[in-house]
């Protein structure tokens, strides 16, 4: 940011209080530094004796932090949160405390960073929905929450070698799935970058040290590029007459990677490495630059993005162009105003910006409360938090696209979006009944991917619903959650009388019995309005049954569960008594169960439903009455499911994989029929118990490629 304080990097050197007040008062002399100092003062009291992973006393890491935020001209409330942030949590201070010293709104900041602190982002997926809605909850209380938060992720990811490889692989993992991208939805695009490749330094060190290496042996070859290209612009600007600022630099090892990866390229192939920023006063000087650009310079096909009278929802404007540079180099050149590059390093946070003291008034400065509405505006009318987390990714990560209605409207979507995600965003009801599309007055395929600037002509049809395979057409989470919806209202009954089957097996497996009232309790712990409504995600697999104990005796999810004997798993037997599985029926645990004695043989275990106990009904004498041990059984029960699948190239591949993926095996395989359109196949696959098998049958029955899945229960292998 243009005239912002000299960024702070690590050093040996401690900041000190009046260091940090000097900090603040460049930006703002108006600053109360007194409130600084009791806050760098209360706070270095509470930590004292604290240690830092590195040996470092505790307290130079929320300065640090405190330091970060002056880069963002962030106001005092916020430096003082920074400075207190860790001390509701880590020391023995209460928000009481904090809010005598320094009053209830600083105190409500500290403890909302605490309350982020304590989020797992990165625990199962159960718990990562409902965390980061609460983290975007966080933000629309007060943006400055997550702004000190992600400073506080900045300093601890620049100081991650202290701690023990495998947290720093989980901190990095963490880092690139929620806190870049966020930084990045935000606007704070330095601060994504810079997380970005923090995290690419712990999780692919080897790819970061190559491009490193590849860049040096270019610069070797080709010398000094980026001052010859600066300077070459520089004198056509000169020619124009236009006064503008030019900056060039390479682009982070990190983004250099993504893009070899994502367009399979290898380094030498790869055109664009070098990125020129023209900073300029006026709006009109923009696009009299890109004129002069583009009469110097060749522009490349589809590489042009005007940002400006399309402005990004976080506020960020400029225009982008690719052109053939000097040797025929492809280079990136971004244009924009003084006024739009601040907003564009400052992102959202430039609301909070101060210059001279006041707040800085920047007519491109995106009002908080508005973007973050805009971000969490389906988190009071979409209860599903898991298809809402699903929706915020895909929009924290996604570059846009620009389309038409007929009328002129304009739809934005992510990049990769089709015609069905555009149907969707239109209206739901839409979306629901599309049938086909036409762009740009041409009928295409409903998987087509759409590019700026198209006109997309939605056709639907009265009847039509939503079908399974669309959801692996669109990208949009609202189409997503949609097409859920409505599949999921088809399917209720269904789905209510399964979860409630697996609620039963998940309670009983933990010695509990499952009532009403426990699952109204968990339902309300979902935010779930009934217990119909658990059920009916339970049996759909949106959320697994273990949660669900989880969700009601939370101690449970401290204690791993007892492992079953793979040779004792049920109880009822005389001891030694020998038994098998019935063949007819292969029971799992989890299902209710009877035994059947055979002379000679034992006990037979049958479900209790099978058909093939109408043949002893009468004979009460050989009935035994069994129920599988409570715990975690090993996957050795085998079941056989008949599958119809395409007669196509990598589908029987696939199928595998997904069995595998749900860490089922597959012991016995074998096709019944083949023709030329489908396979049809028996698959023997060891389980552990009713869920893990119903968690198998939804993988396999969500495939596209999947067109028919069933367990058999063959009465031919009768005992």
């Amino acid at each position: 940011m243009p005239g912002a304080a000299v960024p702070v990097r690590e050093s040996s050197r401690t900041i000190e209080v009046e260091d940090l007040v000097a900090l603040v008062r460049n930006y703002n002399p108006r600053s109360d530094g007194e409130l600084i100092r009791r806050a760098f003062e209360f706070g270095r009291r509470m930590h004292e004796g604290q240690l830092r992973r590195s040996g470092e006393p505790y307290f130079t890491h929320p300065v640090a932090v405190a330091a970060i935020l002056t880069e963002m001209r962030l106001d005092d409330a916020s430096i003082v949160t920074a400075l207190l942030h860790d001390t509701i949590e880590d020391t023995k201070a209460k928000w009481d405390d904090v809010s005598r010293a320094f009053g209830p709104q600083i105190a409500e900041l500290v403890n909302g960073v605490t309350k982020l602190t304590n989020l797992q982002l990165s625990s199962s997926e159960a718990k990562e929905a409902e965390n980061v809605r609460k983290l975007l909850i966080a933000m629309s209380k007060d943006l400055r929450v997550i702004l000190v938060k992600l400073a506080d992720r900045l300093h601890n990811m620049r100081t991650i070698k202290s701690l023990a490889p495998e947290k720093q692989a989980a901190k990095a993992r963490e880092t690139m799935e929620i806190y870049a991208p966020l930084a990045g939805r935000m606007g704070m695009q330095w601060m994504r970058e810079e997380l970005e490749d923090l995290a690419f330094r712990i999780l692919n060190p080897e790819a970061r040290a190559s491009i490193i290496r590849r860049f040096i042996t270019l610069q070797r070859e080709t010398g000094e590029v980026i001052p010859k290209i600066t300077a070459d612009i520089r004198t056509e600007l000169e020619k124009g007459g236009i006064e503008a600022d030019v900056y060039g630099r390479a682009k982070k090892p990190y983004s250099i990677w993504r893009k070899m990866q994502e367009k399979d390229l290898a380094f030498s192939r790869l055109s664009d490495i070098y990125g020129f920023r023209i900073i300029c006063a006026e709006v009109p000087d923009c696009y009299r630059i890109l004129g002069v650009i583009h009469q110097r310079w060749r522009a490349v096909p589809g590489r042009f993005k005007d940002h400006i009278s399309q402005p990004k929802t976080n506020g960020y404007r400029s225009i982008h162009t690719t052109v053939s540079g000097r040797d025929g180099k492809r280079v990136e050149v971004q244009i924009r105003t003084r006024q739009m590059h601040e907003v564009a390093e400052a992102g959202v946070a430039a609301h909070w910006s101060y210059r001279d003291g006041v707040r800085a008034q920047n007519p491109f400065a995106v009002d908080p409360g508005r973007w973050i509405a805009s971000l969490t505006e389906r988190l009071d009318v979409e209860e599903d938090h898991d298809e809402f987390l699903e929706h915020v990714k895909l929009e924290m990560y996604s570059d846009q696209v620009f389309c038409f209605t007929p009328k002129g409207d304009v739809i934005q979507l992510p990049r990769g979006a089709t015609p069905l995600d555009f149907a969707y965003a239109v209206h739901t009801d839409v979306g629901d009944a599309c049938v086909s599309a036409k762009v740009d007055g041409i009928r295409v395929p409903l998987w087509t991917r759409l590019k700026n600037g198209q006109s997309v002509e939605v056709i639907t049809a009265e009847g039509q619903r939503p079908q399974a395979t669309w959801i692996d057409i669109v990208v949009t989470g609202r189409a997503k959650a949609s097409i859920r919806r409505s599949l999921r209202e088809e399917d209720r009954d269904r789905f209510v009388k399964l979860g409630r089957e697996l609620a039963r097996v998940a309670f009983e497996n933990v010695g509990r019995r499952v009532s009403e009232k426990a699952l109204t309790t968990a339902a309300r712990t979902f935010g779930l309005p009934e217990a119909t409504e658990l059920l009916a995600r339970l049996g759909s697999a949106e959320i697994s049954a273990r949660a669900v104990v989880e969700a009601i005796y939370p101690e449970l999810a401290l204690k791993p569960v007892e492992e079953v004997d793979a040779r004792r798993p049920v109880a009822g037997l005389s001891p030694g008594q020998p038994f098998l599985r019935a063949e007819c029926c292969q029971p799992v645990p989890g299902e209710r169960i009877v035994g059947i004695k055979y002379p000679g043989r034992g006990v037979i275990v049958h479900a209790i439903d099978c058909p093939a106990l109408a043949d002893v009904e009468d004979q009460a004498d050989r009935w035994v009455d069994l129920r599988w041990h409570a715990g975690l059984h090993p996957p050795v029960h085998t079941v056989s499911l008949r599958l119809t699948i395409s007669n196509a190239v990598g589908v029987l591949g696939r199928m595998c994989s997904l069995i595998g993926e749900q860490k089922a095996n597959i012991s016995d395989l074998h096709f019944i029929d083949k023709k030329p359109d489908y396979y049809r196949l028996i698959v023997d696959v060891d389980l552990r118990d009713a869920e893990h098998l119903h968690m198998v049958m939804t993988a396999l029955e969500a495939e596209s490629d999947v067109a028919e899945i069933e367990r058999i229960r063959d009465l031919n292998r009768k005992p």
